[in-house]
């Protein structure tokens, strides 16, 4: 079965091109003012608005009220909500009941104790998303080019589908599948040239790097 491949933090028509000609399977536009790539409510939308049905159309929140939610949602259709900050299981279950989407949260990873902590989501989740934990002093939740030990989830089972994050570049994504077993990954700052400066070469050599792990 195919790898599933994630380029998140998309800010410009020619990288969306890109990523979709070489096949991605979703973008990400990131909502977090404080981030490099974030993107307005109405940017993204004229940044999406034309993708192909099966491309899934993936929105980045950190902590977001429900005044942020409904701003975005009234502008730009989103297929899957990505929580990246301290969301309880229990606000993530609320978003996900009130506004009729999946949601995906972030797990930040340094170690095995920070699976254990993942489970407190599986009841409230669609998916999780299994990123490095931000170095000290970091002011962004991910993003940060940042890998965790890949062994920490070789061989460990997941009642939910899940994919992995955190410092994956063209040239370590198929280690990082052969080790952990992911069956979706999830780049950024991997296929970018300067922080937010996503590049299409990177972009077509980490889908393809991707797909040929998983061949």
């Amino acid at each position: 079965m195919p790898v599933e491949i994630k380029i998140c933090g998309l800010t410009d028509e020619e990288t969306v091109e890109a990523a979709i000609e070489a096949g991605a399977d979703y973008l990400g536009l990131v909502f977090f003012p404080k981030s490099p790539r974030a993107v307005t409510p109405e940017r993204a939308a004229e940044l999406v608005s034309w993708l192909p049905e099966p491309v899934c159309r993936v929105g980045l929140l950190v902590d977001p009220d429900d005044a942020t939610l409904e701003a975005i949602l009234s502008h730009v259709r989103l297929d899957l909500i990505q929580l990246h900050g301290h969301e309880s299981p229990e606000r993530v279950e609320a978003i996900r009941l009130d506004y009729g989407l999946p949601v995906m949260k972030a797990i930040p990873v340094a170690e095995a104790a920070d699976l254990v902590a993942a489970e407190a989501y599986l009841g409230a989740a669609d998916r999780l998303l299994f990123d490095a934990r931000p170095p000290r002093g970091a002011t962004l939740p991910g993003g940060n080019a940042t890998a965790f030990d890949w062994t920490l989830l070789a061989g460990r089972p997941w009642p939910l589908p899940w994919m992995l994050a955190g410092g994956l570049t063209p040239a370590t994504v198929a280690e990082a599948i052969r080790i952990s077993g992911a069956k979706a990954v999830d780049v950024s700052s991997g296929v970018e040239t300067a922080p937010g400066q996503k590049d299409p070469d990177l972009i077509r050599a980490f889908i393809a790097a991707a797909r040929a792990a998983a061949g």
